[in-house]
């Protein structure tokens, strides 16, 4: 389909009166040529495989910033999951393939680089565990690296070993940058039914199905979306939000698909996909909890909060992908709680409790998100948190993610200061009553019978 000159101008419209942007325009690359047995030859080969296949991607992102009118908020890299490249050496301390990567980065001018990463749903390789061991050190010593564990999967079940290790590596990553707001565990995510072309941080990686390199791009549009519907009456029925929702979706994804096709041609790699997901910030009028108010829910978190989440969703969806051949990615609402300056205020105020975001999972993208619990909540209470949003996941068939962060020496009603696109993080209570026997049962949540597609 083509792109009208009718379109650009409505879409040059929306940024400059409704601040429109592309979110993020995300490089994927193949690492797969670069595994040797000697940590160091490796590192060097990734290095140099990154820097050489990415080496233009900011400039270009810049040139199409400024050619087309449309800011592009963030600049990044995804790679192949460092675990698979990994097994070819023997290394226990993979944090130097973790500071190549941050090296990178730096070199390249882009904000983050994911893939420091294992999935590992249905058993852990040697490799995957060295990975896991190292998370909390990598973490610690580099700044734009992002981390990302897969632990279930519909067709798998859920690696109950693993959700426990990944609890453990959690506050242990928590600690190890105490003197930051614990801001490592900010950048580690664990997932159910990962994606493997998400532009979004910090669960991006680079998929063994992909080609060699692609160009993926998340369009966003809160504040959009907001404007839009504040057009309509209150006495609009949800069939007229619905539409309304469609429409603008529809919109912002052109704008999307406009830059993916410009930035994959001019970088001469393949285009890959457009994600639809509606990414708050923490600037004003950037929320995707004002979205849910304006719908008609008095203060997210209260009662209603879910069902106007799950219309949202549906309809950017529906909307989407009618703009796009090539929609993917995660494709939804992101709810994160320290990045989006609604949620911080009914989580201030108390109207939005763990227990609603956790309900308010099972009908957007992704799940409980950037959300600071006491420095005290044990492993185990952790690892119960995981699992109930694995299963959210498995059940459902459906991607859902756990990035939580311990607040060490921080309590109920302290706040965690990470700045940028992080954000703010009020330190949220959690049940305490998570025992202590389940997360160590271990084994596998069996796949569950709608696995069976067959």
């Amino acid at each position: 389909m083509a792109i009208t000159p009718e379109e650009v101008a409505e879409t040059l419209s929306m940024v400059s009166q409704q601040n429109l942007d592309l979110r993020t325009i995300t490089m994927g690359i193949s690492l797969g040529a670069c595994a040797d047995e000697d940590i160091d030859r490796m590192c060097t080969k990734v290095y140099d495989r990154i820097t050489t296949t990415a080496e233009h991607l900011v400039e270009v992102a810049e040139d199409l910033e400024r050619e087309y009118g449309i800011p592009i908020a963030n600049k990044r890299v995804s790679v192949t999951p460092i675990a698979q490249i990994a097994a070819a050496c023997t290394a226990q301390d993979l944090t130097p393939l973790a500071c190549t990567l941050d090296r990178a980065a730096e070199a390249l001018g882009i904000d983050f680089l994911g893939g420091f990463s294992a999935l590992v749903q249905k058993g852990m390789g040697n490799a995957d565990r060295r990975l896991i061991a190292s998370i909390p050190h990598a973490l610690s010593v580099t700044e734009r690296v992002c981390s990302s564990v897969n632990v279930a999967s519909t067709r798998a079940g859920i690696n109950m070993d693993a959700v426990m290790l990944m609890a453990d590596t959690i506050v242990e990553t928590a600690r190890a940058t105490t003197a930051r707001d614990c801001c490592g565990a900010a950048k580690l995510v664990v997932f159910a039914n990962m994606v493997e072309d998400s532009p979004f941080m910090a669960g991006a990686i680079h998929g063994s199905g992909e080609a060699d390199a692609v160009i993926n791009v998340g369009v966003s549009g809160p504040g959009v979306m907001a404007a839009a519907l504040r057009q309509l009456p209150n006495s609009a029925n949800l069939m007229d939000v619905a539409e309304k929702i469609k429409e603008t979706a529809f919109k912002i994804t052109r704008a999307g698909e406009l830059m993916s096709r410009q930035a994959s041609a001019r970088l001469g790699v393949d285009k890959g996909i457009v994600d639809l997901s509606l990414a708050p910030t923490p600037a004003a009028g950037d929320s995707v909890a004002e979205i849910l108010e304006i719908i008609g829910v008095g203060r997210t978190g209260g009662p209603g909060t879910t069902c106007a989440l799950a219309l949202l969703n549906d309809a950017v969806k529906k909307g989407g992908v009618m703009a796009s051949s090539s929609v993917g990615g995660l494709s939804g609402a992101f709810i994160p709680v320290s990045e989006d300056a609604g949620m911080i205020r009914a989580t201030r105020e108390g109207a939005l409790t763990l227990e609603k975001l956790e309900a308010m999972t099972s009908v957007c993208s992704v799940g409980l998100d950037m959300i600071a619990v006491p420095g005290t909540t044990t492993p185990e209470t952790i690892a119960g948190l995981i699992a109930d949003e694995m299963a959210i996941g498995v059940i459902n068939t459906k991607t859902t993610a756990v990035r939580v962060i311990p607040a060490i020496g921080h309590d109920v009603g302290d706040t965690l200061e990470f700045g940028g696109l992080l954000g703010t993080a009020p330190v949220m209570p959690i049940s305490p009553f998570a025992g202590e026997v389940l997360a160590h049962r271990g084994g596998r949540f069996p796949a569950p019978l709608n696995s069976l597609k067959n």
